[in-house]
């Protein structure tokens, strides 16, 4: 194995080809990096992301930092149309993620015959970013997915009602931006047929579908997630099938169960009955004043559900519950869109 030598114009240029993909390369393992850390809030690959900049910087010799100002670089500032277009968070994982991957190519080239070390490393990290990148993307559309529910009160469930796509499809017109479809009854391969009609519709208003206990189809129908009851799958299998970019929440009416589904990664959750509800008649209602004292230190979001109707939601807003998921009162409207509407005023504005 050769040794670089600087006086060799050769070398010279190697030095230098490898010191700037070696800034490329840790530049932009960083921009990955502050998103899994600061949107994503994933440990877990700050650490990974953390780990291949320590190393590449490790041998970042002096030598090819020595190389810097023997060749003045006449391309320098030379730029791309295509930069520009980098406007959401996808494009920026992918074009940072390419730059990583094609920086530590050229470095592998470079230093196989003088530094074998550099070369085995930046093979095993450009491997790694290919892995690292699909799962940011799976991360970022889990963020994008969350901020809908972050920034919307009203959750609608379905029922079993005539009519029900109709009444989906004026929700939505309403401002609705979570549909949960309930696949209790009837023949799979008919719900998933109907599940791709809502999906449908939820796509063309940008409004999150989920389906109710039911794993399988929510995957079968490419759904935005699944929610779960404590009979249900557990969280992390769901979590195994579905992936980090899909969305799961749970029901959860006591201490214990909402400190575990939190605990197991669950998005959101679902808490009640609040109020006597003939959708789960067997469950005794919390009321509001537990809701509350369960509620006191949730940070993920979280929707009060079980008899909550139109009549009640101001009672619920002097209480500071302004999360709500109504079946009911919405589906069994003659008017859900207009009902929706005035729901939807009465969340979101002071009272």
């Amino acid at each position: 194995m050769k040794s670089l030598n600087l006086k060799h114009i050769e070398d010279l240029r190697i030095a230098q080809i490898i010191d700037a993909n070696l800034d490329r390369a840790r530049e932009g393992i960083r921009v990955l990096e502050d998103w899994a850390r600061f949107a994503l809030g994933r440990k877990d690959l700050v650490i990974i992301f953390k780990d291949c900049r320590q190393n590449l910087g490790k041998h970042h010799l002096k030598i090819y930092k020595e190389s810097r100002n023997f060749i003045t670089d006449k391309c320098t500032g030379l730029s791309h149309p295509e930069q520009v277009k980098r406007n959401n968070v996808s494009s920026i994982i992918c074009s940072n993620a390419a730059r990583v991957q094609e920086a530590l190519r050229v470095i592998e080239e470079f230093s196989r015959d003088h530094n074998q070390n550099l070369c085995k490393i930046s093979s095993e990290i450009r491997y790694k970013i290919y892995n690292l990148e699909i799962t940011l993307l799976e991360g970022e559309s889990n963020y994008s997915r969350l901020k809908v529910l972050k920034e919307n009160n009203l959750y609608c469930i379905t029922i079993d009602t005539d009519n029900l796509l109709e009444k989906i499809n004026s929700l939505l017109e309403a401002g609705v931006k979570i549909i949960q479809l309930r696949c209790k009854e009837g023949k799979d391969s008919d719900n998933i047929k109907f599940a791709l009609k809502v999906k449908k519709l939820c796509d063309k208003f940008e409004a999150l579908f989920l389906i109710n206990d039911r794993v399988d189809i929510a995957l079968a129908t490419q759904a935005d997630g699944v929610h779960l009851g404590q009979d249900d799958m557990d969280i992390k299998s769901a979590r195994r099938i579905l992936g980090f970019s899909k969305i799961i929440g749970v029901s959860a009416n006591n201490e214990f169960d909402i400190k575990k589904a939190i605990k197991d990664g669950c998005d959101y959750l679902g808490i009640g009955p609040v109020f006597a509800t003939t959708t789960k008649k067997e469950k005794v209602p919390l009321g509001i004043d537990t809701l509350n004292s369960l509620t006191i230190d949730i940070s993920i979001p979280w929707f009060a559900i079980g008899g909550i109707k139109q009549e009640n939601i101001t009672l619920l807003k002097e209480n500071n519950i302004c999360k709500v998921a109504i079946i009911t009162d919405l589906f069994n409207s003659e008017k859900p869109k207009e009902k929706a509407i005035m729901i939807i005023n009465s969340l979101t504005h002071e009272n």
